[in-house]
């Protein structure tokens, strides 16, 4: 493998970060998408020249003309793409709406999957790519309390096209990580209300949640060479659960 270039979308989100850093110490070039907050990512490209940051909010992008912008944002070559995009609307199943939904499913799924359509033809003529969606424990239990629309889209997120048996041929992997609770910025604020994170907690056989750290190392195991043989699986790294 030559060219060594990953793409994160959603690279300011606690784990995001962390798999920046990972890519950064193996001495990969890192484009980082973010939508918001890019503070972290503005203070880690002063650490490290192979640090590149695109700012794009996808919700506000779901428009006839959305694959022209992103062919002018991602146009590189890339090696891997983890997909950390993860837009969450607090809505339930009861307080939903057409809006809340097309927006969650467009911003978590349509848009991250156009973009690694768009890609997959480089990966497959470089003979070599990974591709990683970041899914969630939710779509196993169909949504949290306020996540229905969130979980409702990772879900759409996991269907893996049959056409991965092809790429595979050459070198080309897509696999799904669903993530079980992480010490995240939402998880902290649960955090307060500790009787709710108890009882979350008790879900757990291991009783606790996973640091960011810990999943971004299964993440970028999923997404370098160390991934020598494995595509097409939905894996989950939960604690048990």
């Amino acid at each position: 493998m030559k060219n060594k270039h990953v793409l994160i979308l959603g690279g300011s989100s606690d784990i995001g970060i962390e798999v920046v850093k990972n890519f950064l110490n193996l001495g990969w070039k890192v484009t980082a998408h973010c939508f918001k907050n890019k503070k972290k990512l503005a203070n880690l490209r002063k650490r490290s020249k192979n640090l590149d940051i695109i700012k794009l909010d996808f919700s506000n992008y779901i428009n006839s003309n959305i694959e022209k912008i992103l062919k002018k944002k991602f146009s590189k070559n890339y090696s891997s793409i983890v997909n950390l995009i993860g837009y969450v609307d607090n809505k339930n199943f009861e307080n939903t709406n057409l809006k809340s939904i097309l927006r969650s499913i467009s911003t978590n799924a349509i848009i991250p999957i156009l973009i690694e359509k768009m890609l997959l033809k480089k990966m497959l003529s470089q003979h070599w790519g990974r591709i990683l969606n970041c899914s969630s424990i939710g779509v196993k239990f169909g949504g949290g309390v306020n996540s229905y629309n969130y979980s409702l889209s990772k879900h759409c997120l996991e269907f893996i096209p049959s056409r991965y048996k092809v790429w595979a041929k050459k070198n080309v992997f897509i696999n799904n990580l669903r993530i079980g609770v992480t010490n995240t910025k939402i998880h902290k604020k649960m955090k307060r209300k500790s009787s709710i994170m108890k009882k979350r907690l008790k879900l757990i056989p291991m009783n606790r949640m996973a640091e960011p750290k810990e999943i971004s190392n299964y993440i970028t195991n999923l997404t370098t060479d160390k991934n020598s043989y494995m595509t097409g699986q939905t894996v989950t790294v939960s604690g048990g659960e």
